[in-house]
């Protein structure tokens, strides 16, 4: 099982390992309960000296950097996924990786996607051991069939800044794709074919790796403007035909949700926000990029212009209707952790109230506070909620291991966390007894919104109190549990077996929970 055996109890009531791949970890304590120690990881001291005086540190090609960047077994290599689902640069990467023969490799992604898939043979034949980051779609489900050689390991997008900075993984290798580049290593996402707005997730990479490569399609002649990715952590840079493939990395419209159960969702969750008063002159809000989430945005709007006020700064992957009110001067701030369309590619690039930031700056639990408690409301999805607001946002009720964590665990830190969810998807209830894994602990949700009622936590007596005169549907999380099962039945649980396949991460690095492997024949 490439643990040890013994596990224990943690304080969300989850047995977990006090191993993982043969590294001790610390199970949850609870919110604010667990206090590191020491200093920050520091990568080995660099010489000028062993650099081209010129500053032109080009490399005919990826396998000759990873050459000289001394890839050998074992070693732990980092990728990050601006590029989405037009990534080619990971898969570029572990291709090399056999070619040179080298074997179990820890690929440590700020998350993967459905074209990583290609890597499942390099995983199969020992290229790659295991996968630390997300594993959205097929390598998911590989990974929740047991066929991964070691445990994968899932952190939030904070909680993998944590890990770099704290020293819990040590990245031999980071290679980092960029729209734009020049020889000495400056980079941005901001120019050429392959642009895809911030650079965000690549940060602790760069300041923390033993090695740092920077792949681009577009080289520019040195100084390149902004420099996202500083080019004195740099040790290559290499010129390649593509990066990315442009239209999955970003589309030309992001779409708001048609569905009339999603519509009045989005409609409930913006009237809550307005009648408790956290929609209020100067207040902020995060809000994702799925239908529903751009609908409430759009709602945002309508009220905010109806009342003459504005958001000091609103967080998050930015789109073209948060770039629109950012123009229009609904929002006086962007604080943009990833860019998802053209619109917000060219806003990140032009607009100085767009502001790129990183998971250093808006999530890092282990630093001196960061920007996610400041934010008055955030909007996020689950695909299970239980009886004690318990989230789970990386498994499905069939069990199976489909999702990452991205900046979810560490939104739950904002002033009022929203979930607004559909009471069932597929005929499978939402809403269960008992999540089928703890992503995020329930004293940290405050309210559920689906299309047949809102659930406020009874911990938020304030919001309670706000709603209840205000003509919205309020009812406990049960009856929306027993309205689902009414409508949809009890489902039936998940089967699996002993074998822990993926440890799930808390913000401050201990283990909140765990995914065992699905039992396929049953």
């Amino acid at each position: 099982m490439a643990m040890g055996n013994k596990l224990v109890k943690n304080a969300a009531g989850r047995m977990v390992p006090l191993e993982i791949n043969g590294q001790p970890v610390t199970p949850y304590m609870g919110v604010g309960k667990y206090h590191p120690r020491g200093i920050k990881h520091a990568p080995p001291i660099a010489s000028c000296a062993d650099y081209p005086s010129d500053g032109n540190k080009l490399v005919p090609s990826l396998k000759e950097a990873l050459k000289k960047c001394g890839l050998k077994d074992g070693m732990t290599i980092s990728t990050h996924h601006h590029f989405r689902e037009g990534d080619l640069v990971a898969n570029m990467v572990f291709d090399c990786a056999s070619e040179l023969g080298v074997k179990g490799l820890r690929w440590f992604p700020s998350a993967s996607f459905p074209c990583h898939a290609y890597l499942m043979k390099y995983l199969d034949d020992g290229t790659i051991s295991h996968i630390e980051g997300s594993m959205n779609g097929p390598l998911g489900r590989y990974c929740s069939e047991g066929k991964m050689n070691k445990t994968a390991v899932l952190r939030s997008h904070g909680g993998r800044y944590q890990a770099v900075q704290d020293g819990e993984v040590k990245i031999d290798i980071a290679v980092i794709g960029a729209g734009c580049a020049d020889t000495f290593g400056n980079a941005n996402g901001l120019e050429g074919p392959s642009a895809s707005g911030g650079l965000g997730f690549a940060l602790a990479d760069s300041q923390y790796a033993d090695k740092v490569i920077v792949v681009t399609d577009n080289l520019v002649p040195f100084p390149c403007i902004p420099w996202q990715i500083q080019g004195n952590y740099v040790d290559c840079t290499v010129q390649v035909d593509k990066v990315g493939i442009p239209e999955k990395i970003i589309s030309g419209t992001t779409k708001v949700t048609r569905s009339p159960d999603r519509l009045l969702i989005a409609e409930m969750t913006a009237r809550f926000c307005d009648v408790t008063g956290i929609i209020h002159d100067g207040f902020s809000f995060q809000a994702g990029a799925g239908g529903t989430s751009l609908s409430i945005g759009i709602y945002f709007g309508d009220i905010m212009r109806k009342k003459g006020i504005r958001a000091r700064f609103a967080r998050g992957g930015s789109n073209k209707y948060l770039v629109s009110m950012l123009e229009e001067g609904l929002v006086d701030y962007i604080l943009d952790g990833q860019t998802f369309d053209l619109d917000g590619v060219r806003s990140i690039r032009d607009n100085p109230g767009h502001v790129m930031t990183s998971p250093f700056t808006s999530y890092n639990y282990h630093g001196k506070g960061n920007f996610a408690g400041m934010v008055d409301v955030v909007i996020l999805g689950a695909t299970e909620v239980d009886m004690n607001f318990n989230a789970n946002v990386v498994t499905h009720s069939d069990g199976y291991l489909l999702h990452g964590l991205g900046g979810w665990q560490n939104c739950l830190f904002g002033k009022n966390v929203i979930l607004p969810i559909p009471l069932f998807r597929d005929r499978i209830p939402v809403i269960r007894e008992e999540v089928t894994t703890i992503c995020g602990p329930g004293e940290l949700i405050d309210v559920i919104i689906t299309e047949r009622g809102i659930a406020i936590n009874p911990l938020r007596k304030d919001l309670i109190e706000k709603a209840r005169n205000a003509d919205l549907p309020l009812k406990t999380i049960g009856q929306l549990r027993e309205e689902a099962e009414k409508i949809c039945g009890k489902p039936e649980n998940p089967v699996f077996t002993d074998k822990i396949v993926a440890a799930i991460k808390w913000v401050d690095g201990t283990i909140i929970d765990v995914v065992k492997q699905i039992a396929v024949d049953r």
